[in-house]
């Protein structure tokens, strides 16, 4: 009855096969091989011919790690996904790990050169300096960009500051690449333009409107192309040419009324001319996003275009004092002095040099209030012609032009109030 009750208890278990040697005398027990039925199979590891299976303990662990994925070498799977380095010119001796233990035997390396190469097993390779340019240069600083950097070490690039950079670099995309400021100042060759441009206005201005009219076309003409030039669009023939001709139409209109509705006529000319650009642009089929970058630099352009035409409706002191003051401010702060100082020596300048053409005009020692008003216009367009790594081409056009047609309001509205 026993035995018919075991064989009852055990109907419905899949099937154990006998894991004994050839010979014993009992198979394993049946309580135990009912608790692993469903477990997975487990190799046998023992060695053939062996009497006894492996322990339990080894089933056990084999059963553990039956499900879990084959491990790898840890330095295989830390760089398995790397791509492979060629072995070309321009590596160092003793770079690759198979040459290191030569190079450490013959040259005594110290006992870090392994953590040195594995510091930098991810960086990219670095190209030889130059011997003459290492030796042309003897006394560069530790730290400046022109000295060799330490491996792992970042490059020690001057962080961007908003004093700029009163003499210009070389190559705008090679001061971004560096890192450097984007504002470059134009320099002393656009202020001796701007300066010139300005003693033009002033000297012209006491000869009437058709003798200030040539200068003031120049003006209008660097304007509206340096303005298209400094936000990056360019040839751009067609807002070039409307804010010119909207500059032209402002001009003719100062010219036809009286010099009281001067000033209704540059606004009206200015409404006329937006409302025409946005029918143009309307029109346009390019991006909706190049549509309203192309609207937005076509206003601004034309409407500093058409803003120089406030010389003409100011009276001739004030154009005199105004001009000069914009030229000596510019002069001044294309000198090597500090940005702070600079600015504030540029200001005085301007006051003194309206003070001194007063003088001789009749605006008398209100030229010092105006001379004040149109430097600090100048700087501010001086500061707009310099953002963004502004080209050589920027620098002559808008850099020469923006000093100018930011201070024509000021020189027209400080006119009136001082004159």
């Amino acid at each position: 009855m026993q035995g018919a009750e075991a064989a009852a208890e055990t109907a419905y278990l899949p099937p154990v096969r006998d894991a004994a040697a050839p010979g014993a005398s009992f198979p394993p027990p049946v309580q135990d091989a009912a608790e692993t039925a469903y477990l997975p199979p487990v190799r046998d590891t023992a060695v053939p011919g062996g009497p006894y299976p492996p322990p339990a303990q080894g089933a056990d662990a084999a059963a553990e790690t039956a499900y879990l994925p084959p491990v790898r070498d840890a330095a295989a799977a830390e760089t398995a996904y790397l791509p492979p380095v060629r072995e070309g010119a321009g590596v160092p001796d003793g770079w690759y790990r198979e040459e290191a233990p030569a190079a450490a035997g013959t040259a005594g390396a110290a006992p870090g050169a392994e953590s040195w190469a594995e510091a930098t097993a991810y960086l990219p390779p670095q190209a030889a300096a130059d011997p003459v340019e290492a030796a042309g240069q003897p006394g560069t600083p530790a730290g400046q960009p022109g000295e060799p950097q330490a491996p792992g070490e970042e490059p020690a690039y001057s962080p961007p500051t908003l004093g700029g950079n009163t003499m210009r670099a070389v190559d705008p995309a090679q001061a971004r690449a560096e890192g450097l400021s984007p504002i470059i100042d134009p320099g002393p060759q656009s202020a001796l333009l701007t300066a010139a441009l300005g003693l033009l206005l002033a000297a012209a201005a006491p000869f009437g409107d058709l003798a200030l009219l040539v200068p003031l076309v120049v003006l209008q003409g660097l304007t509206a192309a340096g303005w298209f030039r400094l936000n990056g669009m360019w040839p751009a023939r067609q807002g070039i040419a409307l804010a010119f001709l909207g500059a032209l139409v402002a001009d003719a209109a100062v010219l036809a009324v009286d010099a009281v509705h001067g000033p209704g006529a540059i606004i009206g000319t200015l409404g006329v001319w937006v409302l025409l650009t946005l029918v143009l642009q309307l029109r346009s089929a390019a991006d909706p996003d190049e549509r309203m970058y192309g609207l937005m630099a076509s206003v601004a352009s034309a409407a500093l275009a058409i803003m120089c035409a406030g010389f003409l409706a100011a009276g001739s002191a004030a154009v005199s004092v105004g001009a000069v003051a914009v030229a000596v401010a510019v002069f001044v702060r294309a000198l090597p002095l500090p940005p702070a100082p600079s600015v504030a020596v540029s200001l005085a300048a301007a006051a003194g040099s309206g003070v001194a053409v007063g003088a001789l005009t009749s605006l008398g020692a209100g030229g010092a209030l105006l001379g004040l008003a149109a430097g600090v216009c100048a700087l501010i367009g001086l500061r707009v012609a310099a953002y963004d790594y502004p080209s050589k081409f920027v620098h002559m056009t808008a850099g020469v032009a923006l000093p100018l047609a930011a201070a024509a309001p000021a020189v027209y509205l400080l006119g009136r109030v001082v004159g």
